[in-house]
Order: C-alpha cells, then sequence, then structure tokens
C-alpha cells in the first residue's frame, strides 16, 4: 500500500494486477519521492498506480542481510543532506560510503555537520571532511545555538526535493522541524555514554516546505552496504585514482609492486593510508555486489519466461 499525494489530496493505493505481473524486482515498485500515473477514487480516499514515471535520481542500498536486493533509499532527489554529529558519531570512512551512494545515486551531495555546539575542533573536523569530500559543500550547524540553518535554506526552495540521511541522533529530525517551523517530526536525546542516537524516525516520509520544497525524512542508516557504485566510486576517489595512474604497470595492485606510484604517496604522506584501505575495501565490496547482481537478474529473468511459457502452454490448451 502507498500514500500518495495528488490534487484530490492524500490517497491509499496500490498498484493494479498488470503492474504487479510486470515488475521482476522490488526497485520496481514505487519508492518514495517517485512520481506515479494513478486511477484515482477521491470519494473513497484510494487509487490504483498503473505507471511509474522514469526516475531522474535513485539513492538505493542494498538491503539488509544476505538477499540481494536493492532497497531504494528515495527517488527523484536534487539535493542529499549527508548529516553526520560533530561528537562520536563522526566517521570519514562512512562519510565515503555516503558520498559514493549519492554521486551514482544523480543528485547532488551537501555535508551538514550538526551539533557544532558539542565540539571544540570544529575546523580541524571541517579540514578532514574537505580532505575526502572535494568540491562538496559543507555546512558546519548547530540547532541549540541557532546557528549555520539558514545556510541550508536555498537547497530547498519551490520544485526541489532534499533527502536526509546519517546515523540516528545525528539531528535529521531538527533540520525538518526547523524548515517546517513546527515540531513534526520528534525529536530524541543521544546517549551520553557512545553518543549514539536512538530511532526516532523509523520509516521515509515525505514533508512539504511552504516555500515549495519537499523534504525526505530517512530512518538513521549506521551500517551502509552499496548497491551500485562504480561511477560513484571514481568521483570520490580522484586522488587515488590519479597516483594509480601514475603507476608503472596498468594492472598494479599497488601491494609492493615496482613503480607503484599509490605505495610511493602512501609512503611520501601524500595518501593516507586509511583513506587507500577505503578505497581498496569499497573497491572490493562494488565488484563483488556486481557479480550477485548479475547472478540474480540472470535467474530472474530465466524463472520469468519459465513463467510466461507455462502460461502460453495453457493458454493453446484452452483455445
Amino acid at each position: 500500500m502507498y500514500r500518495v499525494w495528488s490534487e484530490e489530496g492524500t490517497l491509499l493505493c496500490e498498484v493494479s494486477g498488470k503492474y504487479r505481473f510486470d515488475a521482476v524486482d522490488r526497485e520496481d515498485y514505487p519508492a518514495v519521492g517517485d512520481w506515479v500515473m494513478v486511477d484515482a477514487r477521491p470519494q473513497e480516499g484510494k487509487g490504483t498506480i498503473h505507471h511509474l514515471l522514469e526516475r531522474k535520481s535513485c539513492f538505493s542500498r542494498k538491503v539488509a542481510g544476505e538477499k540481494t536486493d536493492e532497497q531504494i533509499v528515495a527517488a527523484n532527489v536534487d539535493t542529499v543532506f549527508l548529516v553526520m554529529a560533530l561528537n562520536k558519531d563522526f566517521n570519514l570512512r562512512r562519510l565515503e560510503r555516503y558520498l559514493t551512494m549519492a554521486w551514482e545515486s544523480g543528485a547532488n551531495p551537501v555535508i551538514i555537520l550538526s551539533k557544532a555546539d558539542l565540539c571544540e575542533d570544529g575546523d580541524e573536523k571541517v579540514a578532514e571532511v574537505e580532505s575526502v569530500a572535494f568540491g562538496v559543500p559543507v555546512h558546519v550547524v548547530s540547532a541549540v545555538e541557532n546557528r549555520g540553518l539558514e545556510e541550508l535554506t536555498p537547497y530547498i526552495s519551490e520544485g526541489q526535493t532534499v533527502a536526509l540521511l546519517g546515523s540516528s541522533g545525528v539531528g535529521k529530525s531538527t533540520i525538518i522541524n526547523a524548515f517546517l517551523g513546527e515540531e513534526v517530526q520528534l525529536v530524541q536525546d543521544i546517549r551520553e555514554d557512545d553518543a549514539k542516537g536512538r530511532h526516532t524516525t523509523t520509516h521515509r516520509e515525505l514533508f512539504l516546505i511552504p516555500e515549495g520544497g519537499v523534504l525526505v525524512d530517512t530512518p538513521g542508516m549506521r551500517e551502509i552496504q552499496l548497491w551500485e557504485g562504480d561511477e560513484g566510486f571514481k568521483h570520490l576517489f580522484e586522488d587515488v585514482e590519479a597516483f594509480a595512474a601514475e603507476c608503472r604497470f596498468r594492472d598494479c595492485q599497488h601491494d609492493g609492486e615496482p613503480g607503484c606510484a599509490v605505495q610511493n604517496a602512501i609512503e611520501t604522506a601524500s595518501l593516507e593510508l586509511g583513506r587507500f584501505q577505503s578505497y581498496v575495501k569499497l573497491q572490493k565490496e562494488i565488484a563483488f555486489q556486481e557479480r550477485r547482481a548479475n547472478a540474480k537478474a540472470m535467474m530472474a529473468e530465466k524463472q520469468k519466461n519459465k513463467q510466461l511459457s507455462k502460461w502460453s502452454k495453457r493458454f493453446k490448451k484452452g483455445s
């Protein structure tokens, strides 16, 4: 079931039988932020979804667990607010994952460093973030001090959609409440012992901003498994890729080969070891997911052809 905003108000909708038949994977179904064609029944407050319009962007990750399925976090997003708190939540390696997914989605990433009132070395943290997020806007905000939130307003102008992503307790709901001018999202304090937040938001939800923009709130995601990310990966690790292009051997694995420019950059402190290790880990993860996704797609196509063949035989017998 889906809640769909329309000219007739909010409708409770389900997909048609034909839609369900044509859908192969879960990504074929509507997600938060999608535009759909609906046969509306406003007198009932219901409707039937017949078609999903083409997405201009799609922010997705692999579902939790062993299943090889894509979970669409939000669709048709113009800007992604990657929210990270300036406390123990601060984690550059996790931010690299978010940035990879953001670049791959087709949306523009913007980094929001929240809870600035809890941090004494904010300038150093900003410098660390800028060292891995080349050219990405970085904003430091504090809801307690009412600082920095006004800098985010231009991103949420009329017709623009912004999705907020980050761990639990980083302040996503607080930002949404600030833009809406009222407490529509529950806000909870973080745990003092480890600075981790509780899951205040448990589902994805759209909010219409008075200025005409749309905000998409998402549940906190501390663990992120990539779905796709080849283009986003290359964009994020341009520095590592530039060093790799200077290696003596084109197929250099950067693991002790002579003339390795990457290892030389690490030894001369031109490249941080932790960033290179993140590069290797994400590269392997993306390759692994691609192999699993390809195998799953082939299996799904085979099963669908088998089902069509079965129905075709039944139809011939009936005629």
